[in-house]
């Protein structure tokens, strides 16, 4: 068991990789993330294998395929049926903990007060669930104007939850262009106080392998930023947009502004956890791994949010470092989010034969460059497959309103019989134009496999 290495998971809400510094955002500032990154190995090409929070971390929880994890929507709780990577640890010996979102429970809009509702049941150790930005409100009304979950319950107390509930209120609608900071202080900032849960579960663990998720609820919209870190990116100048988007330039840019905010402040928690685990000299038995749980769109093709098959949605930063794992290293292997459950449990001496995903410490280790050939992501109606090069999408039409739903419900017929829609990332990396009008060979592979459902590596 001493052998076993301590592992800490960290997953970002709604965080594109361009957004970081390690990944060619010349503005923003994430020294630690840039540590991390020169600790470890950075991915280029990681995809969510489905773009919405719930099903997302279904799919991570179970390292299954989004047609395999049993959520496929915000509407649905993830099946306690189905066993998890975090169960898998307990019983491979591991303390197993976590705090923040973990939106395994999304129809229920519950958490209990102390955050430990169904965590044992989900394989958990210890920990503390919180409500994600929406599902704060949500669970507040269900619980009859009551806190639902432990961040409300801490806010109370703290005299602050109904100054948030009625900031909360007056972005509704307008939940990106309203970029006016939240009265909350620092230290009470939702991310912020999930960083203190961290921190406090890491020092209260027995002395045996431990691992632990954090998962911050931002960069999520809204654009709720304290008035610290407004003053700190105020003066920032953004990258251009993809495209067109609803706002005008002014708006567009203090948006951006705001997430770039949200982002440093995240940094800032992954500095206060590697320094945590330096002080303690556990850096050299430690696998740190970073992501999120999808993208972004940011108004690149004048959408917003998630959702969609383009690659601010689907695609995430995927950083891990660690003994063993190559220093300073990158790769373009095709990574899906499932891959993190493989890695993480075979790291943990746990099995691993009952999932999808595909372990990457080959990889890590430098013993191989290559992982998948074909990556899946999927939510809705649509299913897209991407080889590398070629990109193919069906069940979804850009056109149609409503197109952009978790819920299949909303989808009209004219959707799910529309022909698939093929992107050349190659040569054509902004995905501006379809060519399944000549679509190449290998692209009709793609659009076979689909077409099978069988999800081959």
């Amino acid at each position: 068991m001493a052998s076993l290495p301590n592992i800490l998971l960290i997953t970002a809400d709604q965080l594109r990789p361009f957004e970081l510094g390690c990944y060619g955002n010349p503005v923003i500032r994430t020294p630690n993330l840039d540590r991390l990154r020169q600790r470890g190995t950075r991915f280029n090409r990681a995809f969510v294998a489905a773009p919405v929070c719930g099903p997302s971390r279904a799919c991570l929880a179970s390292g299954l395929e989004y047609d395999h994890a049993q959520t496929p929507s915000n509407n649905h709780d993830f099946p306690t049926k189905l066993p998890t990577f975090y169960g898998k640890l307990r019983s491979a010996g591991y303390h197993v903990m976590g705090c923040g979102k973990f939106d395994l429970a999304k129809d229920s809009h519950w958490f209990g007060i102390d955050g430990k509702w169904r965590l044992h049941v989900w394989g958990f150790s210890d920990g503390i669930n919180n409500a994600g930005k929406d599902d704060q409100m949500k669970s507040y009304h269900f619980n009859n104007n009551r806190p639902g979950d432990p961040y409300m319950t801490f806010l109370q107390s703290r005299g602050l939850m109904q100054e948030h509930i009625k900031d909360y209120k007056s972005r509704k609608g307008k939940s990106y262009s309203n970029t006016f900071p939240t009265p909350l202080p620092d230290d009470a900032y939702c991310d912020n106080w999930v960083t203190e849960n961290g921190l406090k579960l890491l020092e209260s663990a027995p002395d045996k392998p431990w691992f632990l998720q954090v998962n911050w609820p931002g960069p999520h919209n809204p654009e709720d930023i304290t008035r610290s870190m407004e003053k700190s990116v105020r003066a920032l100048q953004m990258p251009p947009v993809n495209g067109r988007d609803q706002f005008s330039a002014t708006v567009n840019r203090a948006i951006r502004q705001n997430y770039t905010a949200m982002c440093e402040n995240i940094d800032r928690g992954v500095g206060r956890f590697l320094d945590w685990i330096e002080a303690k000299g556990q850096m050299e038995n430690t696998i740190v791994i970073f992501s999120s749980d999808h993208g972004e769109m940011l108004g690149d093709h004048g959408r917003w949010g998630k959702h969609v098959p383009y690659q601010p949605s689907v695609g995430v930063p995927h950083l891990a470092a660690g003994p063993g794992i190559q220093k300073g290293a990158q790769s373009s292997a095709l990574v899906s989010s499932i891959d993190i459950t493989a890695t993480i449990l075979d790291y943990g001496g746990a099995p691993t034969d009952d999932i999808d995903g595909k372990t990457l410490r080959p990889v890590l280790e430098g013993r191989t460059q290559a992982h998948r050939g074909v990556v899946y992501s999927g939510l809705g109606a649509w299913r897209l497959a991407f080889d590398g090069r070629y990109k193919v999408i069906t069940g979804y039409d850009p056109a149609i309103p409503g197109n952009e739903s978790d819920d299949i419900s909303k989808y009209t017929p004219n959707v799910l019989a529309r022909p698939p829609i093929v992107f050349d990332l190659v040569n054509d990396p902004e995905e501006a134009n379809d060519i399944s009008g000549s679509m190449p060979s290998a692209a009709r592979g793609l659009l076979k496999k689909l077409q099978a459902g069988t999800y081959p590596a």
